[in-house]
């Protein structure tokens, strides 16, 4: 099974740009043209949050006019910090599990070789994230519910801290609470994650977690505590996550 994992588009109305200064909408449209193209085509497509700039009716209907265009794949998504949740699921509702939950858009996705376990971890009006303990219990229920399949979950929020200190003052802020679930679940395999816009890998629990880079602008490397951050237009990216039997 191939998973393709972007992340970060922030889509804007047409003919804006991202803070100014990022053509967001172009290099979503050059991401989804690779991934349409690229052999052997992924199984699935996963997006991890902060789907557009601003959580505006327009950007969304832009965004799913660039699905519809590009991508015949089965294509799944969560919310980011720019996201708004209603008009995400007014805009994107014909997407698979987005109003599966009346009050979350979180959801599993089944019927694969891997499971997927997409998580909402927005504070409205906030740029960190949490998981409410209504959340954890529905992560719990869910991860405890198939216990026989490798699993990813993903997550826009990362629950870790990787040296960037602007950007980890705003992750996931309940990281004890959400490690105490997966370090209940060993088949969990991987948690997947956007935000950041930065590749890092580490350990949550057992299980491997990830940042993949965003196919937009990327998020300044600095370890410089006292850094305010910086956007910088190092080359897009998006990830593959490959299973095999074997491995």
């Amino acid at each position: 099974m191939l998973i393709c994992q972007l992340t970060d588009l922030h889509v804007r109305p047409i003919g804006k740009p991202a803070n100014r200064v990022a053509e967001t909408n172009m290099l979503t449209d050059r991401a989804f043209r690779a991934v349409a193209a690229f052999a052997p085509a992924p199984d699935v497509v996963v997006i991890t949050g902060d789907l557009t700039e601003c959580g505006l009716a327009e950007e969304y209907t832009h965004l799913a006019t660039l699905l519809r265009k590009h991508l015949a794949l089965p294509t799944f998504v969560i919310p980011g910090n720019h996201d708004r949740r209603n008009t995400l699921r007014e805009g994107l509702g014909h997407l698979p599990g987005v109003t599966d939950d009346p009050h979350h858009v979180q959801y599993a996705v089944e019927h694969y070789p891997v499971r997927l376990v997409m998580l909402d971890t927005i504070v409205p009006g906030a740029a960190h994230g949490h998981l409410n303990p209504a959340q954890l219990d529905f992560l719990d229920r869910t991860l405890a519910a198939v216990r026989d399949k490798p699993t990813i979950v993903a997550m826009h929020h990362p629950p870790f801290v990787c040296g960037i200190a602007h950007m980890d003052r705003i992750n996931l802020h309940n990281t004890e609470e959400f490690t105490a679930v997966i370090a209940r679940h060993r088949h969990v395999e991987r948690i997947i994650c956007g935000h950041h816009h930065r590749p890092i890998v580490t350990r949550v629990a057992h299980a491997i977690a990830s940042i993949a880079p965003s196919v937009a602008h990327q998020v300044e490397m600095s370890l410089d505590p006292h850094d305010p951050g910086a956007f910088v237009f190092e080359p897009p990216a998006f990830q593959l996550h490959r299973w095999t039997p074997a491995g």
